[in-house]
């Protein structure tokens, strides 16, 4: 696994994308403060620029750069129920990433493989499910491939969880679900 984080990480600040697994499904990475990354990548995905992105994180100190509150007051992360929290935005973060929101989604992700990555590249990475936009997210490997190899730079192996679906949503300040956990 050692061998394979190292060369998703040097793709990763090579400018490239790779797919990784996460808390609940595959995701689609590259290095939030790289456009033409995220170009590419909104691309493969065929998604609407302004929906905006998910960043993850291997700790809350790494969400420092990105956010505009204080990194204590995202609330810690629970293995059994992943939530992207809707926070305040730094005001140097891209559109790219916070699409044509004022906000900006983060988690403290709590899966291996993708805490590793984020700590490999010393940074949060852009974390958007891997899947056309429209279709449904996976967590299978076969479908993955099909639908990604040869759009992606890497993919990094390894297995989704612990839970089995994409993250809850949910507004740090007002504590509304903008998207239940599945």
């Amino acid at each position: 696994m050692k061998l394979s984080i190292s060369r998703a990480a040097d793709v990763l600040l090579g400018g490239g994308i790779v797919t990784c697994p996460t808390e609940g499904v595959f995701g689609l990475s590259c290095m939030p403060d790289n456009s033409a990354a995220i170009e590419r990548l909104l691309q493969i995905k065929q998604r609407d620029p302004a929906k905006g992105l998910i960043l993850i994180a291997a700790a809350k100190d790494q969400l420092a750069d990105w956010i505009g509150i204080s990194v204590e007051k995202i609330p810690d992360a629970d293995p059994a129920k992943p939530v992207s929290w809707i926070v305040a935005t730094a005001p140097s973060v891209s559109t790219l990433v916070r699409g044509g929101h004022k906000d900006i989604a983060v988690r403290v992700t709590t899966n291996p493989i993708a805490r590793a990555l984020c700590e490999a590249v010393n940074s949060p990475l852009v974390s958007t499910s891997a899947n056309l936009a429209g279709v449904a997210p996976t967590r299978n490997r076969l479908i993955l491939r099909r639908t990604f190899a040869g759009c992606v730079d890497y993919m990094v192996p390894g297995d989704c969880g612990p839970a089995s679906g994409p993250s809850e949503i949910r507004n740090l300040s007002t504590g509304e679900v903008l998207r239940a956990s599945r």
